[in-house]
């Protein structure tokens, strides 16, 4: 890659001439000498082989081509002094990355909340944000690729932060089979219809977790697909209630009349990885993960502003 050949001082003192209004004030912002800004432009200018500047009566006027140039500049500075201050947090132990692993299943609203309030506070951290279904979590997490996680199971030597419980309801298309019964439904009902699952994405050990055990049982690979499935008229399925208010109140799913679990509410928990200390930005995070996790997903929310 060619070495360029004008430096990040240069553009900045270009920017301080035009933001300042003229080569004595932006010697004066500087506190450098006029004499040494002049230098630094026209030099500039030679080494881009193109005019930045003219001068309109006793003003330094932009030219069509270094008001491009300028614009792009500022950009290119800016990134340059956040690179900066990121080495500077980096060597006070702030990180560069923070990997959050969650189960597909929790609520992507309280996720949205807590990483928009970390934002302004992130110092130029970034959050790697991965989805996983039930074991996928923890394996994610074992193998050492997440610093934190949410999940509905409980992870064997780990002690995690108790969340809210998500809601997951037993529905199917209103015309379904299991709805013209017109009747309360038992287990013996359910395990001769097709049920939807989803695919534990984990490798090691999945689990069926809320599979009855029926011969007819479809596999997908997310809650989404799932859901449009059921939506479709093609089986049942516990899916969480959160995801399909809609369907619910569009009349496309039903909630199905049964005798007993028709409602499961598992909790969900919030782990970190044991063997890598927490640093400053994933304590944040934890805090806001916690704190947005208790509000109502239908309440009005604006970002907290940064202290």
């Amino acid at each position: 890659m060619k070495a360029p050949r004008v430096t990040l001082d240069q553009w900045r003192t270009l920017q301080a001439v035009v933001d300042h209004g003229g080569f004595a004030q932006a010697a004066e912002a500087l506190h450098r000498s006029q004499s040494s800004v002049s230098y630094t432009v026209a030099r500039m200018q030679d080494q881009l082989g193109v005019p930045l500047l003219r001068i309109d009566g006793r003003k330094a006027v932009l030219t069509e081509a270094g008001g491009v140039l300028l614009r792009r500049s500022r950009q290119l500075v800016k990134q340059a002094s956040q690179l900066e201050d990121l080495a500077h947090h980096m060597e006070q132990g702030w990180e560069a990355e923070v990997r959050l692993v969650v189960d597909a299943a929790y609520p992507s609203a309280r996720l949205v909340r807590a990483l928009t309030a970390f934002m302004p506070q992130s110092r130029g951290c970034r959050v790697r944000l991965r989805e996983e279904v039930l074991s996928g979590v923890e394996e994610v997490l074992l193998e050492g690729v997440a610093d934190l996680a949410i999940t509905g199971l409980s992870i064997p030597g780990y002690l995690g932060a108790e969340l809210s419980d998500v809601e997951f309801v037993a529905v199917a298309h209103p015309e379904h089979a299991l709805h013209r019964l017109n009747r309360e439904l038992n287990f013996q009902d359910l395990e001769s219809q097709m049920q939807v699952v989803i695919r534990d994405s984990g490798r090691q050990q999945p689990r069926d977790v809320g599979w009855l055990g029926a011969e007819q049982r479809w596999t997908v690979g997310s809650l989404a697909t799932a859901a449009t499935f059921v939506g479709s008229g093609l089986g049942f399925a516990w899916l969480p209630r959160h995801m399909i208010e809609r369907e619910l109140k569009e009349g496309t799913l039903k909630l199905l009349p049964l005798d007993q679990g028709g409602s499961r509410n598992p909790s969900f928990y919030l782990y970190s990885n044991k063997d890598k200390p927490l640093g400053p930005a994933t304590q944040i995070l934890i805090e806001l993960l916690r704190t947005f996790d208790t509000a109502p997903l239908d309440a009005p929310f604006a970002a907290p502003e940064q202290a």
